[in-house]
């Protein structure tokens, strides 16, 4: 019987239970994709990420979800990188990480000191570059949008701020809203919504708003994929990519902030927050904590048995 560790670790967040809860096993080599697949399954974790070695970049991760694999997935990054500069695995600096979707730049910040958590380290930073981006309006009637949100087609925000798909890796349907109220009342149609997101070629529909919970957050997002089997995403990192550089496109600020704070996850009772920076490039950064560190027990590829965590 092999065993390896397993963590959860919770994405752009400081604090357990909160976030994005994303898989993490660091020591997957040996490791075929059926038993990966059973692992991820057995977490539960919406993405888990397999940290294996590799020639072409610093390292290499494989994302599966509980019913198999998926070329990327941005907090599964961010977690599996926090963990091992928790570790000591890793140091500070520039990384590359081979991923199903290409080779990624990731730059890894140290924490500060701070005295009230239990290492008395701050958790570190993660920063993704993301894929170049794009943004593309669609031709779709708001009010079609809106019945698949369960929302007023009068508080979707048109004119300056087009609904349009937008991509820095992965393609999301970027809605804007009115308040934070109507946000908070979404009550999306699973089926309209794969529907809607499946005739423009996106991922799923990230709906947000300026209105936010925090004075220092840039705007409150909130992201459903249920073709992709997500009903609704705490903290998409992917998304916030995506967001930050549609909020580019179509000119949302007089000047564009340095950095964005996009705030998700507080209706599902995971809070985070994503770091933006829109340059030359876009990147999307944040923290995790680990919320569980233990010991899976995985058969053998030709054994029979049951995973026990």
């Amino acid at each position: 019987m092999d065993r390896r560790r397993a963590l959860i670790v919770d994405a752009f967040t400081d604090e357990p239970l909160t976030g994005n809860p994303a898989g993490v096993v660091p020591g997957a080599d040996g490791l075929d994709a059926d038993r990966m697949a059973a692992i991820a399954s057995e977490l539960g974790a919406s993405e888990t990420a397999f940290v294996v070695e590799t020639g072409s970049a610093d390292r290499r991760l494989r994302f599966f979800t509980p019913t198999g694999e998926i070329d990327l997935c941005g907090h599964a990054t961010v977690a599996a990188h926090a963990h091992l500069l928790d570790a000591g695995v890793i140091a500070p600096g520039d990384h590359t990480v081979e991923t199903g979707a290409g080779v990624l730049d990731v730059t890894v910040e140290a924490g500060e000191t701070n005295e009230g958590t239990e290492t008395g380290e701050a958790a570190g930073t993660v920063w993704l570059t993301m894929d170049a981006p794009t943004v593309r309006e669609v031709d779709v009637e708001a009010s079609r949008v809106a019945d698949a949100l369960g929302i007023d087609p009068a508080a979707i925000v048109t004119g300056e701020l087009p609904i349009a798909v937008a991509s820095t890796g992965l393609p999301y349907l970027i809605v804007p809203v009115d308040y934070l109220s109507t946000l908070g009342g979404v009550a999306p149609d699973p089926d309209a919504v794969e529907a809607l997101a499946g005739e423009v070629d996106a991922t799923g529909a990230y709906a947000f708003t300026f209105d936010t919970l925090q004075g220092e957050s840039t705007l409150h997002g909130r992201m459903f994929a249920p073709g992709e089997g997500i009903p609704e995403d705490p903290v998409t990192g992917t998304a916030s990519g995506a967001a930050g550089a549609y909020l580019r496109h179509v000119g949302a600020f007089d000047a564009m902030p340095g950095e964005m704070v996009f705030e998700q996850g507080h209706y599902v009772d995971r809070p985070g927050r994503v770091r933006v920076r829109v340059g030359e490039e876009v990147r999307v950064g944040g923290t995790a904590a680990t919320s569980l560190d233990g010991e899976i027990r995985v058969p053998e590829s030709d054994d029979d048995g049951i995973i026990e965590a």
